[in-house]
């Protein structure tokens, strides 16, 4: 359904895409999982057919986006990073407008979005400026939807919303793809929604770095990985930096994520500590996240 070989884009010196190459398949929902400046959203664009690329080859849905990028737009609902739409014009206006930019009407594609819509219909008459970031979020999701796309492109959906609104997100994803068949690619920073997606590539600098499922990509991870904690935990991270077995070393909210060299084990580690007489100390190995997995692939001993 989208097939992207060696894509390529540069602003001046700097290189935004440097050879991308995947393919996702009809029907599936596929994740763009990288941190700001990884090329997600110059990727999109392409994607979409709003910029020009500097080499390289997309197709979407048997549709080259350079050549065939009239009749492109009519098969594609785009979502950009930022809020778009209107906001001087009414939910049911903003709605109304973009039917008509497709040639169709809500009424007649009501029923994709109506799960989605019915969320907005009581505060249809008020302006999208004045709506939460939940909110408005649901209403740019209907806007891309309403002229029914055969392909989904979503680009940083979730940035600023808060939890339980991403959650909900997600959920309306995996409806529409249960219900319409509709493939969809979504692009996020966050490590974590990585799980709702059938398959996700992992990006950096423009750069792919692995490609799979969310299952095949924690299995990737090669080494023990450890959680630890103690007491005193600006103390431990720096101790734990001075102890030679220590390969790897992750800060990851209330722990540390640590990888050792072969020789060590989580006793070595432990009494390592003991050592340096920190208290309350746990060491426990634990089975890798995609996170985990992505500071992996980034190389590198640092916090």
């Amino acid at each position: 359904m989208v097939s992207v070989y060696d894509l390529q884009k540069r602003y001046g010196r700097v290189d935004a895409l440097c050879g991308l190459t995947f393919s996702v398949n009809e029907g599936e929902i596929y994740g763009i999982i990288g941190p700001d400046g990884a090329g997600k959203t110059s990727l999109f664009r392409i994607l979409a057919s709003l910029l020009l690329p500097d080499g390289g080859r997309v197709v979407v849905d048997g549709l080259d986006v350079v050549r065939d990028y009239r009749e492109l737009r009519r098969r594609i609902g785009y979502m950009p990073g930022r809020f778009s739409l209107y906001q001087d014009l009414s939910v049911e206006e903003n709605l109304q407008f973009f039917a008509s930019v497709f040639g169709t009407t809500v009424e007649r594609n009501y029923g994709l979005v109506k799960d989605i819509y019915s969320q907005l219909e009581p505060f249809k008459a008020r302006r999208a400026g004045k709506l939460s970031g939940g909110m408005k979020q649901k209403l740019a999701l209907s806007c891309a939807l309403i002229h029914a796309p055969r392909v989904l492109l979503l680009d940083e959906p979730t940035t600023g919303v808060d939890p339980v609104s991403r959650r909900e997100f997600w959920q309306m994803l995996q409806d529409i793809r249960q219900s319409y068949g509709m493939t969809v690619l979504v692009s996020t920073p966050y490590m974590d929604e990585a799980s709702w997606c059938d398959r996700i590539s992992l990006v950096q600098g423009g750069c792919l770095l692995l490609t799979g499922t969310p299952a095949e990509i924690c299995e990737s991870y090669s080494r023990r990985l450890f959680a630890v904690s103690c007491d005193d935990m600006h103390r431990l991270l720096n101790d734990l930096k001075e102890c030679a077995c220590v390969i790897t070393l992750f800060s990851f909210g209330y722990c540390m994520h640590v990888t050792l060299d072969e020789a060590a084990s989580s006793h070595t580690l432990l009494e390592y500590l003991q050592q340096f007489g920190h208290t309350g100390v746990e060491v426990k190995e634990i089975r890798p996240s995609v996170e985990d997995c992505f500071m992996s692939l980034m190389k590198g001993p640092t916090v």
